[in-house]
């Protein structure tokens, strides 16, 4: 049993109910949110996560600006963050806003698992 919690933020709550079926089936403790706010709530009241999975378009707030506020917090400076995005010419932007990866969307299952075990390990 892998055991390791990952975060996951995402406004699309298909991609957030497959990608938490995913990641349970695989043996990884799954917290889920519709919105970035909610991260940082979540942070400050229980344990690190051992990776966050970010969409970068979210209602409240970019999600480049909330990985750059993450990575600038004691708490989660040092925790993978992966962004995913539709848009694919945005990688650039999510690796400078802080991002350890980025996955663009619609993603294969292999790659996303083989990109979340890489920081998981």
């Amino acid at each position: 049993m892998n055991s390791k919690k990952i975060l996951i933020v995402d406004d699309d709550v298909a991609i957030l109910n497959s990608l938490q079926v995913l990641l349970d089936f695989e043996g990884f403790e799954v917290v889920a949110f519709e919105s970035g706010s909610q991260v940082f709530k979540w942070v400050e009241n229980r344990s690190v996560p051992d990776a966050i999975l970010l969409d970068m378009w979210l209602p409240d707030e970019d999600g480049r600006e909330i990985c750059k506020r993450l990575k600038k917090l004691e708490p989660t400076k040092n925790v993978p963050i992966i962004i995913m995005s539709a848009s694919h010419e945005l990688e650039k932007t999510a690796i400078e806003s802080g991002a350890n990866a980025f996955l663009a969307k619609p993603f294969e299952i292999e790659d996303f698992l083989g990109t979340l075990q890489r920081f998981t390990e």
